[in-house]
């Protein structure tokens, strides 16, 4: 199984929302007529709430798992721009990152979570 990994980092004042990545998932599901996607969290990792979400795609073509990303980039990249950039945490997504679920298998604190 191959995820795509999104990190939510902190500045001062906790973690961004998922809201506009899940709001993305939900809606790409619902246009493409697609099961619900795998998602798993691993938290714990700093003081303020730092966390990493990973999206299974497995599931997806190639056409549909190009076009996925692309709209998942844009999501990040408007959520980045209008966060506060002096308090406001930040989204990081590498695109070209895959993880795969042998490297997620040694992860502490993971757990499947709920949209």
């Amino acid at each position: 199984m191959s995820y795509l990994q999104i990190s939510y980092g902190s500045i001062c004042c906790g973690t961004p929302s998922t809201k506009p990545v899940t709001d993305y998932i939900k809606k790409f599901e619902k246009s493409n007529h697609l099961k619900a996607f795998e998602v798993l969290k691993q938290g714990g990792l700093g003081r303020e709430g730092e966390f990493n979400l990973y999206i299974g795609i497995d599931r997806l073509g190639k056409k549909k798992k190009s076009t996925f990303i692309k709209g998942l980039q844009s999501a990040i990249a408007s959520q980045n721009k209008k966060r506060k950039q002096d308090s406001d945490g930040t989204v990081n997504f590498d695109p070209a990152a895959t993880v795969y679920k042998s490297d997620l298998s040694n992860i502490k604190n993971l757990t499947i979570y709920k949209k």
